[in-house]
């Protein structure tokens, strides 16, 4: 019989392990906050940095699904998948880059920016907050807690006045951006969150 001591030891250290992992992931989200940096300095090579980054993961995942792993790409996605993503081809580096790029063709500097960092900060830290002070859970979200909404709609906020300058565009923003994040989209909000905050963005932004 396992003692309640090694049970809670058990648990604690998963807990740990997935907020490592969490954090693993959500500082990749981050990161791509630099993007709309690069593209500000060299746009064409950027966009085709992504499209081949992207490429290379897509095939990287097809051949680890047959048991062939590229190295350094097959161990950081082994390393940031989540448990749902166990033995299945993995999404979400493809959505993120998708998201991305959408906004990037699609929108304008100043929006694109928005959008993106919408995704990196918003969507990023949301997660994190919530693992790590969500007690209230939101009922119909698949595990959302207040806390992470809370955090996303602080993170968009500023992100976007750090941008725009505008008080109640941030605003607007911000709640658009927490009220999808509540939306079980699973990997597809990371293409929704930066182009519909980011065309949101476009039409509240002279």
């Amino acid at each position: 019989m396992i003692s309640d001591e090694t049970n809670r030891g058990i648990i604690r250290t998963q807990y740990r392990n997935s907020i490592v992992k969490e954090l693993f992931r959500k500082s990749i989200h981050i990161c791509s906050a630099l993007v709309p940096t690069l593209l500000a300095v060299a746009y064409r090579p950027v966009i085709g940095f992504l499209f081949a980054a992207l490429g290379m993961y897509v095939v990287s995942e097809l051949l680890r699904m047959h048991n062939i792993e590229v190295p350094v790409i097959a161990r950081i996605t082994e390393v940031a998948a989540r448990k749902r993503d166990e033995n299945k081809f993995v999404l979400g580096p493809v959505t993120l880059v998708l998201g991305i790029i959408t906004s990037a063709l699609l929108l304008k500097p100043d929006a694109a920016r928005i959008g993106i960092y919408a995704l990196a900060f918003g969507d990023g830290l949301a997660s994190l907050g919530g693992k790590l002070f969500g007690r209230v859970h939101i009922p119909f979200t698949h595990g959302k807690t207040a806390a992470g909404s809370l955090t996303c709609f602080t993170a968009v906020f500023c992100s976007a006045f750090g941008v725009c300058g505008d008080v109640r565009s941030s605003l607007i923003l911000a709640c658009t951006a927490m009220l999808v994040e509540v939306i079980p989209l699973g990997d597809f909000d990371n293409i929704v969150i930066p182009v519909l905050i980011g065309a949101l963005a476009q039409y509240l932004l002279p």
